[in-house]
């Protein structure tokens, strides 16, 4: 028979599986290929199948914030998925998303200025088993709302992202992490002129049974490299 504590541990992991967080198995880490942010989720791994919220305070924070999550969506979509992004305006430039590996035919955009709307089609999408995740830029949500796209996603497995642009007074939400992401100068690439990799400054500000913390990250070569360690690689290579 089975002992209080193991049934409680037992609850406990049955939870975590239904918010999006599945164990890996023995010996190995389904790591999506977020570097070292990864590991502040339980068991060091990125929750999908949760609904994840993204504070930003300004348009540049917005930019920054879909730059990130867009990163994400090519590790959870790969070739074959696809994602509805709900916007206010159409400030999003398709064609720049193959930077990240997506496709922009693997997106479907809809714009929709004012939040009512934009929840109700956010959660209906949410509902959907055929997509892979769903991208929405709202100003307002609360609790109850947030409520109902963490019970939708865990009947449909799709995982979602809420841009929320309104930060002065945040309410507390059902979202499995709270994020806030801005961007950060890129630096020259071995000394030659032009852009360098895109970099972001990364705050887990809440989450789910893991730890919070900061990240500098830099997305190169279809991934997200910590700034230090490929800063520790550029001065390797000079000296």
């Amino acid at each position: 028979m089975e002992s209080k504590q193991q049934v409680i541990n037992k609850l406990r992991q049955d939870i975590l599986s239904w918010e999006g967080y599945k164990a890996p198995t023995a010996g190995r880490r389904a790591q999506l290929g977020l570097g070292p942010l990864e590991s502040a989720f339980p068991q060091g791994v990125f929750p999908q199948h949760s609904v994840h919220e993204l504070v930003c305070a300004s348009t540049e924070q917005v930019a920054a914030s879909g730059g990130l999550v867009t990163g994400i969506l090519s590790k959870l979509m790969q070739a074959d998925g696809v994602c509805v992004w709900i916007g206010r305006e159409k400030h999003l430039f398709a064609p720049a998303l193959a930077t990240f590996g997506v496709l922009p035919h693997q997106i479907i955009f809809i714009n929709l200025p004012k939040d009512r709307d934009a929840l109700w089609v956010m959660e209906e999408a949410l509902k959907c088993p055929g997509l892979t995740a769903v991208v929405a830029e709202l100003r307002e949500m609360d609790f109850k709302q947030s409520r109902r796209f963490q019970l939708a996603v865990e009947h449909s497995r799709v995982t979602g992202f809420v841009l929320r642009n309104a930060s002065a007074k945040l309410s507390s939400t059902a979202c499995a992490a709270r994020w806030q992401v801005k961007s950060l100068p890129s630096t020259e690439m071995n000394g030659l002129p032009g852009l360098g990799f895109m970099r972001w400054q990364v705050d887990l500000l809440k989450v789910r049974n893991g730890q919070a913390g900061s990240w500098s990250l830099e997305w190169q070569d279809g991934q997200f490299v910590p700034v230090e360690e490929n800063r520790q690689q550029e001065e390797r290579q000079v000296s």
